[in-house]
């Protein structure tokens, strides 16, 4: 006759093997009659440990299955979305957050390159990223940089360009520069817009320069906005002109004026800061260079502060500006 625990043991393994008889699991597992209490209480612990490696295995499968169910989700929305790769593991739980972006704005971007194709707006051949003397010293092009940048505030690309000619005339170096007197170098920078602060910024910056930088320029945007009158917008642009560094996307008047009339900021911005922000959250990486140049010539030749030209621009059915532009004229 089976023991006791015996019984137990057979019991588990019928509800285990629920497939095969009673008779079948007795004649394939022999059990001994346990010779004292000792060794009862011994069986009893393993079939405890047994029990509970059955309840964690059956959960570990449940949780595998789940998990796998979520990814397959996901998948199938990221696909949906438009949106190559797929997701697993620890990418999946940020990976459900799928980020804003504007709606078209893939075919928007063609039809500003489209319409920019000419590349013939003032920024294309005055821009500062033309005004430094390639042909100088590194440290002496990189200066150039610097201060096309810091001219070019609130000032259009002709007028920054021709006060970069006459200061190269003069001599645009550090040590120059410290000689040069204000009276002197207002002169060479006017009618560039603030002049007089202008100078007054030139001259501390430059000071700077020669007693910190071995006068050479700073090599990050923290330390170039530390710099008396530069900004983020000159500090990110700086870096790729100067040093050749993609760190942020330059955004001036113009790229934060259509940023917001295309609809490309998820609410609307006030400062070409907050603008900045908001496009590098959803804009992809390779084309922050390009977005600058591309966005500043729209807004020179087509996308005017006052008077745009909606009704030849390619994405007036696509700007939530451009159509309620076209509609008041109707």
């Amino acid at each position: 006759m089976l023991s006791e625990a015996g019984k137990v043991i057979g019991t588990e393994l019928s509800k285990k093997y629920s497939f095969r008889s009673r008779k079948q699991i007795g004649s394939q597992i022999r059990i001994e009659e346990p010779v004292d209490q000792k060794e009862k209480s011994s069986r009893e612990n393993e079939l405890l440990i047994l029990k509970k490696g059955s309840t964690k295995e059956k959960t570990s499968k449940r949780q595998h299955l789940s998990i796998a169910y979520e990814e397959r989700m996901l998948n199938d929305s990221l696909q949906k979305e438009g949106l190559k790769g797929s997701v697993s593991g620890a990418t999946r739980t940020e990976s459900k957050k799928l980020k804003w972006e504007p709606d078209n704005w893939r075919e928007v971007i063609n039809n500003i390159r489209e319409m920019r194709r000419q590349r013939d707006a003032p920024v294309d051949t005055m821009g500062c990223d033309k005004c430094a003397d390639e042909s100088a010293p590194p440290k002496e092009t990189r200066y150039h940089s610097l201060v096309s940048l810091m001219l070019s505030s609130q000032t259009k690309d002709a007028v920054t360009y021709a006060a970069m000619q006459k200061l190269r005339q003069h001599g645009l170096t550090v040590p120059n520069v410290l000689n040069t007197d204000d009276k002197t170098l207002g002169q060479l920078i006017y009618p560039v817009s603030f002049w007089k602060s202008k100078v007054n910024y030139i001259k501390r910056t430059t000071q700077i320069l020669q007693d910190e930088y071995d006068g050479d320029i700073p090599d990050s945007v923290e330390k170039l906005c530390k710099l008396p009158g530069v900004g983020p917008k000159m500090a990110h642009l700086c870096m790729k002109t100067a040093w050749g560094i993609l760190t942020g996307i330059g955004v001036d008047t113009h790229v934060h004026r259509i940023s917001n009339r295309l609809g490309w900021v998820k609410k609307a911005t006030k400062t070409p800061e907050a603008t900045r922000i908001a496009l590098e959250a959803w804009l992809p990486t390779e084309l922050w260079d390009e977005v600058n140049n591309l966005m500043v010539g729209f807004g020179q030749q087509l996308c005017k502060p006052v008077n745009p030209l909606c009704s030849t621009c390619l994405n007036r059915n696509l700007c939530p500006f451009g159509q309620l532009h076209s509609r008041g004229k109707q």
